[in-house]
């Protein structure tokens, strides 16, 4: 631990945790998988030959495909491997990485998916508005300078009619891409105790829209940058949200977020 940090009220999953080098940078970028295969591997592998100025960290949900495999992590130079053994699922995966995080020193955390889909090139950008003493950083899509490449008809029309409509109304902030896992926060912000992210409430999706919405009601400095996400052509949809009853409990925790329901 590098700082004087009060952990007494966190609720933090169970985890293992294997650490490959020491802190370079200011900042960490989590990518949370589990079971990404190839995908994950060839995202990483772009990263490390983008020399970014960044630390890298892996936030495991307990992958069985072999592609987390510690030597080849260290080629790549991922700084450490963080793999959830308590419950939940992503919002626990970031728990977990987000708590290492704090404690070792970092004044910020940039979060983006593990499955291949988005553009690294805007680490670089996440980390200059960090920098800049922005607080929550959304990177989109659909603003000026982003692409959405591929992106299925009915997620495009969820995000732009739904969800990014109601957590802009509740934060009080205009973003237009809040699916978007791709995006930056201070630790000032995370370890606010108005906000709290560290709660057992947050187990699915919850954490990333909560926050999202948290920001601007707390008056914290927040603004949107331009990404890329490409879906892929003629194979299925990487994600972990199949199925009726998964779109539908994303859309309630959606809700629950904009009415509230995390904010106590």
């Amino acid at each position: 631990m590098t700082r004087s940090i009060d952990v007494s009220s966190w609720d933090v999953p169970a985890s293992d945790k294997a650490v490959f080098a020491m802190k370079r940078h200011n900042y960490v970028l989590v990518i949370p998988v589990i079971n990404e295969g190839e995908r994950i591997r060839a995202q990483l592998e772009r990263i490390h030959l983008k020399s970014l100025p960044i630390d890298v960290v892996v936030a495991d949900g307990g992958s069985t495909d072999g592609s987390l495999d510690p030597s080849f992590l260290q080629s790549v130079s991922v700084r450490a491997l963080l793999t959830k053994t308590g419950p939940g699922k992503l919002s626990a995966q970031l728990r977990v990485a987000y708590a290492w995080s704090l404690l070792e020193g970092y004044r910020g955390i940039v979060t983006v998916d593990g499955n291949g889909k988005d553009g690294m090139d805007a680490v670089a950008l996440f980390v200059e508005k960090l920098e800049s003493g922005y607080d929550y950083i959304q990177g989109s899509r659909y603003m000026k300078g982003g692409m959405a490449e591929n992106t299925p008809f009915e997620r495009t029309i969820g995000n732009r009619l739904i969800h990014a409509p109601l957590l802009s109304l509740a934060g009080r902030r205009w973003f237009t891409d809040t699916t978007n896992g791709f995006r930056g926060y201070s630790s000032r912000y995370l370890l606010d105790e108005k906000v709290r992210p560290f709660r057992a409430i947050f187990q699915k999706y919850e954490l990333l829209f909560y926050l999202t919405v948290r920001a601007g009601q707390l008056g914290y400095r927040v603004c949107q940058v331009p990404v890329r996400r490409t879906y892929p052509v003629g194979q299925a949809v990487p994600t972990k949200i199949t199925g009726s009853g998964a779109k539908f409990d994303v859309l309630k925790q959606t809700f629950h977020a904009a009415l509230g329901r995390f904010s106590g």
